[in-house]
């Protein structure tokens, strides 16, 4: 189990750096913070898959902490923050002078 700790550690770090190296902008958030949670994920996520397979099969146990360090990892990016982007608004603006009254709230 110890050897399957360290290269669960081993694919976190890797999965985080890489996150951080190919798409520097959208992780707006501290590197500290993506490094962490891909380590955290891949230790938790390879450990759980560890002990459902009873750890019989580590290749599993790895590529399971691969899946849940990326997964995790994504929550993190922020594509519409990225430099050179124009955030998205779902709304319309409001223009004052042109609200209509709705049919429920008519004057009577």
């Amino acid at each position: 189990m110890l050897i399957e700790s360290i290269a669960f550690a081993l694919v976190g770090l890797a999965t985080g750096g890489a996150a951080l190296l190919a798409l520097p902008a959208y992780f707006r958030a501290s590197r500290a913070l993506t490094l962490g949670t891909a380590l955290a994920a891949a230790l938790v996520g390879g450990v759980v898959a560890h002990f459902g397979v009873d750890g019989r099969q580590p290749a599993v146990s790895v590529v399971a902490a691969v899946v849940a360090a990326g997964v995790l990892t994504s929550l993190l990016a922020r594509p519409d923050l990225a430099a050179g982007r124009a955030p998205a608004h779902r709304h319309h603006p409001h223009h004052s002078g042109t609200h209509r009254t709705s049919r429920r709230h008519r004057a009577a």
